[in-house]
C-alpha cells in the first residue's frame, strides 16, 4: 500500500485555493477502478458527494471510475480535455470515452470551466450589509 499523504511531497505543485480540493487517499495497486482502494470510504468519510474527475486514460481507468462513483451515488463531473486516451486500428480511445461520459456523467466541463467553478467555491463569501452592521441585540 502507498500512502499519499500530501501532493507537496509527490513533488506536484498546487494552488493553495486548490488544495482545498484534493483528497489524500492511501492507495493500492488498481486495475481500473475505485474497488481495490479507500477511495470511496475516504469520500464517504468527509461527506463529500461531488466528484471531479479526469485522467490520462479516459476508455479505461478513468471510465471505471467515473462509472464506479455514479453506482455508488456520487455526483460526478468529468473534465474533458484533462483526460486522454490512446488511438489503435479499432479506433480513438478518447472519442470513445467522451461519448460515453455525455451518456453517464453529471456534466462535462473544460479545465477552463472546472477551474473557473473551483475558485469560485474556495472564495471567501462576500460580506452583506447585515453582516457588517448586524441589528442591535433586542
Amino acid at each position: 500500500m502507498v500512502s499519499i499523504p500530501s501532493w507537496q511531497e509527490c513533488g506536484t505543485e498546487l494552488s493553495s485555493w486548490a488544495s482545498a480540493f484534493v483528497l489524500p487517499a492511501s492507495v493500492r495497486n488498481t486495475v481500473y477502478g475505485t474497488s481495490s482502494s479507500d477511495l470511496v470510504l475516504q469520500l464517504r468519510k468527509r461527506r463529500i458527494e461531488k466528484v471531479i474527475l479526469a485522467g490520462p486514460a479516459g476508455n479505461l481507468c478513468v471510465e471505471a471510475h467515473l462509472r464506479d462513483f455514479l453506482e455508488q451515488g456520487f455526483e460526478v463531473a468529468m473534465v474533458r480535455d484533462a483526460t486522454a486516451g490512446t488511438k489503435n486500428e479499432e479506433g480513438d480511445g478518447y472519442q470513445a470515452a467522451l461519448v460515453n461520459f455525455r451518456f453517464l456523467a453529471h456534466a462535462l466541463w473544460t479545465t477552463r470551466h472546472t477551474v473557473g467553478l473551483m475558485r469560485e467555491a474556495s472564495a471567501p463569501p462576500a460580506a452583506t450589509p447585515a453582516a457588517v452592521n448586524p441589528p442591535p441585540a433586542a
